[in-house]
């Protein structure tokens, strides 16, 4: 990989908040958001809010962001998304994706 491979591959690099409300907690939102970041390549983390939403923090690239940002409007089964609050987010340099508690 050259240099300017190398730092294009950077600058692609995003990070995004997802604030995501509904009734999204109680229903595995956050082991399923975690399973499917992981998939996607992604790292960050998920975490329940005391308000009854869903935090969701992610870095990559911004097709994967895109695609995580769409799985959250959906949710797994048993959550009923209303709305998902996107944020863009300074890059951190996370190198997992986690659940926060």
């Amino acid at each position: 990989m050259t240099r300017s491979t190398r730092q294009r591959s950077v600058t692609l690099q995003e990070r995004w908040r997802f604030l995501v409300e509904g009734t999204v907690q109680g229903v595995g939102f956050r082991q399923a958001c975690r399973r499917r970041a992981l998939e996607l390549g992604l790292s960050g983390w998920v975490r329940n809010l005391d308000d009854g939403r869903v935090e969701v923090q992610a870095e990559g690239d911004q097709l994967p962001l895109n695609e995580l940002r769409l799985w959250c409007e959906q949710g797994p089964s048993e959550a009923r998304v209303r709305h998902v609050r996107p944020c863009q987010m300074p890059i951190t340099g996370a190198d997992w994706f986690e659940i926060r508690h």
